[in-house]
């Protein structure tokens, strides 16, 4: 009766301003990005010191990669898996600085929408890949140092192949779920995104449609995918450290230590500067300070990652010897 419609009034006029908004409502066919800064000297710097990056990078990756497959000595599990690393860092800082290098010497800092989901897509699976190869590298170092005797037989080529293939796979299964999360998405009010790529953060806070649910699709899937494969890691550090603390010699335990050490190192810096990234709450998104974090996830993590296995690992050094020598 009466008391219905006022009730009723107002979800009639509720809807009636969403279908104009709606309707009203240009859906960006591209994005701006805003990048570091916008004096032409500064760009020319940091352009420089990128391309720099970049291009140690491809050779540090290529090489990691070229080398294990040239050196028998470097035909087991663990290079194997360094090997998957390399690629996967070299095809996450492609999607990114490549780019991100073009707007510094262009006027026009755009990127079409299309391009815009490819690299949500793309620096999504990776990212997750990188996540799970990690999580493979400290099983692997466990069964290594904790179950040595069983060690070829658990860590078989058939496992190795199907441990990387379920990493490459966790990572699409990533890419496809956020790609389509955000494609649903609307942006009519902006195209500005203040970072240097499409990061899903910045495109969600950008959206006209309502952001809850896809704050929380991004929060979930960053803290299973993130959660479980750094549990993993613990889990297996903490039977390696108890089992290296066990060995009586010093010179033992220097070697087992020494075995990990390159690994931890660059579990320490991806995860730190991952979740900062990811888990930071979304009104701090953009802050002009915590670009340089998400350079160091994107851009210098994936230069550093093939020093620190070859500076610290002697496998490596004496295998690049051996291929200077032959050449």
């Amino acid at each position: 009766g009466a008391g219905r419609r006022p009730r009723e009034s107002f979800y009639s006029q509720s809807t009636r301003i969403q279908l104009m908004t709606q309707s009203n409502c240009t859906q960006v066919t591209k994005f701006i990005l805003m990048g570091f800064t916008e004096d032409p000297v500064t760009q020319v710097i940091l352009f420089l010191i990128f391309l720099l990056t970049y291009l140690i990078t491809v050779l540090g990756n290529l090489g990691m990669m070229v080398l294990i497959r040239a050196s028998p000595q470097l035909h087991s599990p663990m290079y194997y898996f360094l090997g998957n690393l390399a690629f996967v860092d070299l095809c996450s800082s492609t999607v990114i600085t490549p780019k991100m290098l073009v707007d510094f010497i262009s006027e026009k800092k755009g990127i079409a929408y299309a391009g815009c989901m490819a690299q949500v897509f793309i620096f999504d699976l990776f990212g997750i890949t990188e996540c799970f190869l990690l999580a493979t590298m400290a099983y692997d170092r466990y069964v290594a140092i904790c179950h040595p005797l069983v060690y070829p037989l658990v860590m078989s080529p058939e496992c190795c192949f199907q441990l990387v293939t379920g990493s490459y796979l966790m990572g699409l299964i990533n890419g496809t779920g956020q790609t389509i999360g955000m494609s649903r998405l609307s942006f009519c009010s902006s195209s500005v995104i203040d970072l240097f790529f499409c990061d899903i953060s910045a495109l969600i806070s950008l959206s006209t449609t309502d952001i809850t649910l896809s704050h929380a699709i991004l929060r979930t899937s960053a803290s299973l995918f993130g959660a479980s494969s750094i549990l993993v890691i613990l889990v297996s550090y903490m039977a390696v450290i108890s089992t290296i603390l066990s060995i009586s010699s010093a010179k033992g335990k220097h070697k087992a230590f020494s075995t990990c050490s390159s690994h931890l190192i660059t579990v320490s810096i991806f995860y730190g500067t991952s979740f900062f990234m990811y888990l930071k709450p979304s009104s701090d998104s953009s802050r002009g300070g915590d670009k340089w974090a998400v350079v160091l996830y994107t851009v210098v993590t994936p230069m550093l990652n093939p020093f620190i296995y070859s500076l610290r690992n002697k496998d490596v050094k004496e295998a690049l010897r051996r291929l200077a020598k032959i050449k």
